[in-house]
């Protein structure tokens, strides 16, 4: 079989495979659609192109970068680090994950004065409780907890960026999660980054231990 280029025949065989894009999954996407992602979700929404639940794995390898918004407070504390696990898996020996979630340091100090007025302090009541529980929220993560929880998932670099400011040019502009105004020393939600490294396997028990020891032997269930 021959195909014509240029007025010469050229076997098709002999004919290069042109080069594939590299694949980046955008992970919990919802609506929010990014072009030129793999854009993953449980619900067969708008814009969706794999509908699956990444807890129970994530069906691709060597994957350029991950991302994932507003989607590690969805899921319970060891879910999540399941889910930090397979990210890495996932991703190539240079691959990078971003990930933003809810920063529980803001929450409590922007929630709670234990000096205000009765009035003041029932309603900072509900309000606590529901960035804690509204919105389908398992579990808020502080900056120590989710670096380490990155360090012992195998990660290196955790490094902790500002709304759609990246150093890596896959990430700039990407968030779609509404925002507030922020402090620097005490943002909103928290924003990571973290270049897939080798295995903790120690570093991940002793985490995973201290996990059980102090919130999960306490839930029901």
């Amino acid at each position: 079989m021959w195909a014509v280029l240029d007025c010469r025949a050229v076997p098709l065989f002999a004919r290069e495979t042109p080069p594939q894009p590299p694949v980046r999954l955008h992970v919990g996407s919802g609506r929010a659609r990014l072009e030129g992602w793999v854009n993953i979700d449980n619900q067969a929404l708008p814009g969706v192109d794999v509908v699956a639940d990444v807890t129970k794995g994530l069906e691709f390898t060597d994957v350029e970068a991950v991302f994932a918004e507003h989607f590690l407070e969805h899921l319970p504390v060891d879910a999540a680090l399941a889910f930090l696990l397979e990210a890495r898996r996932v991703l190539a020996p240079a691959g990078w994950l971003r990930l933003s979630t809810p920063n529980l340091d803001w929450v409590w100090a922007t929630h709670y004065r234990l000096e205000a007025e009765d009035e003041t302090k029932r309603l900072a009541a509900l309000q606590l409780n529901r960035a804690f529980h509204g919105w389908e929220h398992q579990f808020l993560w502080n900056r120590e907890l989710l670096g380490e929880a990155l360090l012992a998932c195998g990660f290196r670099e955790p490094r902790w960026c500002r709304w759609g400011e990246s150093d890596l040019p896959v990430f700039r502009g990407i968030e779609r999660h509404e925002t507030y105004g922020d402090a620097p020393e005490l943002p909103h939600v928290l924003i990571a980054e973290a270049c897939k490294g080798d295995p903790q396997p120690a570093r991940l028990a002793a985490l995973l231990d201290l996990l059980q020891r102090e919130f999960l032997l306490h839930l029901k269930g």
